[in-house]
């Protein structure tokens, strides 16, 4: 039996400070979602989120959205862009209409999200997005959807996040240089919460930590939608940092030191073992590292007490970040993990004694066609990105049981369009 025809082909671009990764899918008849192809690189002209060399990101951009195409056998001209820096921002905006008592109808809704816009203020910074997220009839909350009841008044909160205008331009700017269209520009917490939260999640309330390479983001899910957001101007990458520090040896060498051998949690044979510094095969290269034996090897515990070290003063940051958004109490009752420093061996236990809740990590979800390299944390936000963008209001069906209603809050944004948005329904 043949497979069912694509019917819609789109691509996504995750742009962070380690990685630029790219993902080609497609729709087929029966609404099912098929990652054609995808790739990855290394980051060029991204420090902190935003762009610095513009030139060399545009490189990065195309050649990891070539390598996808050259998986998927086929090219696209659009794509759906993450962003992780840019001075991401999120709040929730609420606004009500007189309904007197009568029945709610279609248009009463298309007109009260119209009228929505208007109190929008974004203040000088760009929205990215704009989503209704639930709806209120007099006292009640958390209607999904309010069309056939009754009501005085009906309000809606929209949720609204916002970005510093100039480097969003400059990222779409480099994604257009590399010949592709920009779809739209995706918060990377928007992302990242599609692709690793459950909607009962999301809806008792759970705190998201995108521990990525330069930048940590903390998100705040309560109610099903992301109540509140603050970005961390560091991350995985200064772990590395530490350790090319602490041992006087290359960066790349500290990198694979960390993802080799190092972890979050110290054993008692650590002191026994000794690891070495160079690679195979660079056994007789470059100079001894710093605490080294004759070998260029050095003691394990060491790495790990230096990894640990600079961990905690990430922990202290996110910890800060969620007692300033009241993360606390009954609405502190899980925190998930995710980004490539959540691939770090032991995380999970240490950041649960460090925050004293607790903790799990972020896995990417099943999607068919997905290449088994892409299925670690470090690539959540990617996924996440592709199930976002397989929701656009032109297809609907790619979202199996959920059920969607969509509005464009037009003239929002500077740029691409300006969305959107769906609530789910189980």
């Amino acid at each position: 039996m043949a497979s069912p025809r694509i019917a819609r082909v789109f691509g996504a671009v995750n742009i962070g400070s380690f990685r630029i990764s790219a993902i080609v899918a497609g729709i087929n008849e029966v609404g099912e979602m098929v990652v054609l192809g995808s790739g990855h690189r290394a980051s060029q002209g991204i420090k902190r989120g935003y762009v610095t060399d513009i030139a060399a990101a545009t490189y990065a951009v195309r050649d990891a959205i070539d390598r996808a195409e050259k998986m998927a056998d086929t090219a696209v001209q659009k794509v759906w862009i993450g962003c992780s820096g840019a001075g991401l921002a999120s709040r929730i905006d609420q606004f009500d209409a007189e309904i007197g008592g009568r029945r709610i109808e279609q248009e009463d809704i298309d007109q009260l999200l119209l009228s929505a816009r208007d109190v929008i203020q974004p203040d000088g910074r760009m929205v990215l997005h704009a989503q209704p997220a639930q709806y209120r009839l007099d006292g009640a909350h958390g209607v999904g959807n309010p069309r056939g009841l009754h009501a005085e008044r009906l309000g809606v909160d929209i949720h609204v996040m916002l970005a510093d205008g100039a480097p969003i331009r400059n990222l779409t700017e480099a994604v257009q240089s590399a010949h592709l269209e920009v779809e739209a520009v995706v918060g990377s917490p928007i992302a990242a919460g599609q692709a690793c939260l459950s909607p009962e999640e999301r809806d008792l309330g759970v705190a998201l930590v995108e521990f990525g390479a330069e930048v940590t983001n903390v998100a705040i899910y309560e109610q099903g939608l992301l109540k509140d957001m603050i970005a961390i101007p560091m991350g995985s990458a200064d772990l590395t940092d530490a350790v090319a520090s602490a041992f006087g040896i290359r960066r790349y060498q500290a990198e694979r030191l960390k993802c080799v051998n190092g972890s979050a949690i110290a054993s008692p044979h650590d002191h026994r073992e000794m690891i070495p510094v160079n690679a195979p095969g660079e056994e007789e290269t470059g100079p001894l590292a710093r605490h080294a034996d004759e070998k260029n090897r050095i003691p394990r515990a060491e790495l790990i007490g230096v990894i640990t070290g600079q961990l905690g003063v990430v922990m202290e940051e996110v910890n800060k970040a969620l007692k300033t958004m009241r993360f606390t109490g009954q609405r502190g009752k899980q925190i998930v993990f995710t980004g490539g420093g959540a691939e770090l061996v032991g995380l999970a236990d240490y950041a649960q004694a460090a925050l004293g809740k607790p903790v799990r990590i972020g896995r990417v979800p099943h999607l068919a066609g997905l290449a088994e390299a892409h299925i670690k944390p470090g690539f959540s936000t990617l996924a996440g990105l592709v199930l976002y963008a397989g929701a656009d209001p032109v297809d609907i069906r790619a979202m199996g049981r959920r059920t969607q209603q969509t509005i464009k809050l037009g003239g929002l944004g500077m740029v691409g369009r300006v969305y959107h948005a769906l609530k789910e329904y189980f």
